[in-house]
């Protein structure tokens, strides 16, 4: 337990630098966790590989580029030279910044966002909870609460959206085989050159997409959104790489693939997750029927559950009917020899806890004010992916792969939750005392141990040179859910199974979506 511990303890302070760098500070802050992006592969091939939603890029609308002997392009090439003649150390910055990747700053930039709204609201005076509401965003409370079945479902949907919109690009790319600026006599290239056509600017093209996503999901922050793509827009021009005209080309087509992926994220039953009160008392009754104790809110006064009906949302990687074959069976009956034994297990570690056990508690908690368990997983992700030197289609198809499976766990996990409505251990005694918050929803099965399972059984797939360092952290992760006396042990493994689960059917669609390994 020592060596883990020593492990959990390193991840968690380069976690924790992940995080910060993701939070609205001077891009300065950020520029040593990353070296610039040079990847050993460029994935000339990637207009092959299988898209999530679109079927056929063509069909956008992306009109040739101006010649290069253009007055239009001479003067997009002055407008580099200008940046260049004069760059401040502000402007270094933001090229050492977004040097790094583009879809690395805006996975870091989305799990800074996920933080901040990553807050429960208040009471109102009489009780009641109010809601956030998507039609009156900046109305208290804020829209989102960014709770993890919101956040795996956002990560999910921009990924997604960065990796088609990449394959797009590279489509495009081939058709009009533009060479970079920085090959070109007086402008210097500021980063790594790369062999990749240039227009559409890949980061723009990347930045397209995400902004449009992002202002579905954080509409409140729009302008700090905008003013990020803005920043990357200039970084590309000032560093050679692409002129203005290969950017808006980039940011336009972004923006197309992301209305594909809009159209469905409006129509994907999220909108309906947070039930009504018939819902919620429904849930009650069917539990009290089958002679079982329903769970109730724990908070004073009681809160409404959190999105009893996410269970009911599309998932990316398998049809709605695969949620209930992936339904684990039922939890231990409550007035079972095994259930008692479970609540005695779970009231030791309560009384009886360790350092150990409390530092891999807080490490793995990931409650309100953070960036959620599948934020979590994208930190650990992101600092294993910089290692593999992965060109940005790469980073966005296993990023994809690890999302996707993220917001597909939380729909199947939120599922169980539901149909189950059964209680936790500080309901079945009193006597037990968390180490941590009580989150508020139904116990069995743990949230965690599923977005766990599903992560590092892709992850596992992605980078199988790491041998069982994810599946060695999936445990912990769900283990130290039993060790805060938050859940009980079968919770947490019936967790990790249904986790694995859908992990399998992010490697199957892995396996066939043409990019290889």
């Amino acid at each position: 337990m020592k060596k883990n511990l020593y492990y959990i303890t390193g991840l968690l302070g380069l976690t924790v630098l992940v995080f910060l760098g993701s939070c609205k500070k001077s891009v300065i802050d950020r520029t040593a966790l990353y070296p610039a992006l040079a990847p050993s592969n460029i994935d000339l091939n990637a207009d092959t590989w299988k898209p999530v939603l679109i079927t056929d890029a063509s069909i956008f609308n992306v009109p040739a580029p101006d010649a290069v002997t253009s007055p239009a392009y001479v003067a997009d090439l002055n407008e580099i030279k200008a940046y260049q003649s004069n760059l401040t150390d502000d402007q270094k910055a933001i090229i050492k910044y977004w040097s790094a990747g583009a879809v690395l700053r805006w996975n870091e930039i989305l799990r800074g966002l996920v933080a901040k709204h990553n807050l429960p609201p208040y009471q109102n005076e009489d009780g009641t909870y109010p809601a956030p509401s998507s039609t009156n965003p900046f109305a208290y409370p804020q829209f989102p609460f960014s709770n993890p079945p919101y956040a795996a479902r956002a990560y999910a949907y921009v990924s997604a959206a960065q990796y088609d919109a990449l394959i797009a690009a590279y489509h495009f790319k081939k058709m009009y085989n533009r060479a970079a600026p920085y090959n070109i006599a007086g402008i210097q290239a500021l980063i790594p050159k790369s062999a990749l056509a240039s227009y559409p600017g890949e980061d723009a093209v990347v930045a397209g997409a995400t902004v449009e996503i992002m202002k579905l999901l954080f509409p409140t922050e729009i302008a700090y959104i905008q003013q990020k793509a803005s920043e990357e827009m200039q970084y590309r021009m000032m560093a050679g790489a692409n002129v203005r005209g290969e950017l808006n080309a980039g940011q336009s087509l972004g923006s197309q693939v992301a209305d594909v992926f809009a159209a469905r994220a409006r129509t994907d039953n999220a909108g309906k997750a947070i039930g009504t009160q018939a819902v919620w008392t429904q849930l009650q009754v069917q539990t009290a029927a089958r002679g079982e104790t329903y769970w109730i809110s724990l908070e004073s006064p009681s809160r409404p559950p959190m999105l009893p009906l996410f269970g009911k949302v599309i998932p990316f990687l398998f049809d709605t009917a695969a949620v209930k074959t992936l339904r684990p069976g039922p939890p231990n009956l409550t007035n079972s020899a095994a259930f008692k034994q479970e609540v005695a297990e779970v009231l030791s570690y309560s009384k009886n806890y360790t350092r150990e056990h409390q530092a891999q508690v807080e490490f793995w908690a990931d409650g309100a004010g953070t960036y959620t368990p599948p934020g979590h997983w994208n930190a650990i992700a992101a600092t294993e992916f910089v290692q593999q030197n992965y060109s940005e289609v790469r980073w966005a198809r296993n990023l994809a792969l690890l999302n996707m499976a993220e917001m597909d766990a939380a729909i199947c996990c939120w599922d169980t939750k539901y149909f189950y409505f059964n209680q936790r251990p500080t309901q079945a005694n009193p006597a037990i005392k968390t180490l941590t918050g009580i989150p508020n929803f139904p116990s069995y099965t743990s949230g965690h141990s599923n977005f766990s399972g599903a992560a590092s059984t892709i992850l596992t797939y992605l980078l199988p040179d790491r041998g069982t360092k994810f599946t060695d952290f999936a445990n912990q992760a769900a283990m130290s859910r039993l060790y805060g006396a938050i859940h009980f042990r079968s919770d947490c493994e019936a967790g990790l199974v249904t986790g694995n689960k859908v992990g399998q059917y992010a490697i199957a669609r892995a396996k066939t979506d043409g990019a290889g390994n």
